[in-house]
Formats: C-alpha cells, structure tokens, sequence
C-alpha cells in the first residue's frame, strides 16, 4: 500500500496541495489500522494457545490429584488401617482444604469497597444535572457542610470573578462580569 508521492509541480494551488494531504494521512491512518488489525488477530492467536496448555495443564494437574489421593489412601492402608478409614482421612484431609479456601476466598471478598467512588460520583453527577429543575444539591468546594473534595465536574464551580474583571459578555468588550 505504500505510494511514492508525486514530484511537486510547481504551480499546483493550495487545494490541489491540502488534497494531496488529505489522500496521504487517509492512507496512513488505512494502513495504521490495518497493522492494528494484524497485531491483535497474531495476539488473539498467541492468547487462545496459551489458555488452550493452561487447561490441558490444569486437567493433568487434577488427575495426578486424584491419583495421589488413591497413593495416600493405600499407602495409610497399606500402614495398618482400614480401607474405609483410610479414604475417610484422604476425604477429610480434602474438606478441610476446601473449606479453609472457600474461608479465604470470602475473605477477600469481604474487603471489596463496592465501587464506592464511583456511586459517589454517579450520586454527585445526577445532582449535577439538576433533572428535577430545583437547585443542585451539590455546593461548590469550600461552601458551608462541603467538607469532599469536588468532582471533575465540579472543579471551577466555586470560582467567582474578582472586581474589575473584564469580560466579553453581550458583545461588547469591557464589561465586567
């Protein structure tokens, strides 16, 4: 796709020359997208085989589980206990792992803040928007029972213009807002 451009012609007009432009960054941005395209579809390959070894890893991994539980088992067997004692103990042993991991996992679960900032935020835009045509619920950052910082949208509220600043309002230059 790559175009070897035109030798300049000396007496070629400006549109003549923004066209020219136009058709090259096309070109460029066309074949930018292309390279994208290419590089993501080789990274989509590259990812599917590697998650594809993860799980046939993943399934050996739990057959060779299963077969040294059954080692385990005959081996307390093969020490002097009862074939049913022994796979009691190899299936207690295998309850109390799980249920110390599902202990650990509800743990961790238990720390989420719940996108906290972002409720706020959401809550803060919606007064914002002052929908139900009443006053902003919001004040601006430093008014009295404002005491969180201000939002992005917010940012600016506060500001009132100071004495003597001019302005262009109505059209008219000078005026002081």
């Amino acid at each position: 796709m790559p175009q070897t451009p035109a030798p300049p012609t000396e007496g070629e007009s400006l549109g003549a020359l923004v066209a020219e432009a136009t058709n090259h960054i096309s070109t460029l941005i066309r074949s930018e997208i292309e390279l994208a395209k290419a590089e993501v579809k080789f990274d989509a390959k590259r990812v599917g085989t590697a998650s594809g070894l993860f799980a046939a890893a993943a399934f050996v991994a739990h057959l060779c589980l299963i077969l040294a539980s059954f080692t385990l088992a005959y081996g307390l067997i093969a020490a002097g206990l009862w074939q049913w004692a022994a796979f009691g103990i190899v299936t207690l042993i295998y309850l109390i792992a799980s249920g110390l991991l599902a202990f650990i996992g509800y743990r961790r679960l238990k720390g989420l803040s719940g996108m906290k900032r972002t409720t706020r935020t959401l809550r803060d835009l919606k007064d914002i928007a002052n929908v139900d045509g009443k006053e902003p619920a919001i004040q601006p950052y430093g008014a009295p029972g404002r005491d969180v910082l201000p939002t992005a949208g917010q940012v600016g509220v506060h500001r009132v213009p100071l004495e003597g600043d001019v302005r262009v309002a109505g059209g008219k230059a000078g005026d002081v807002a």
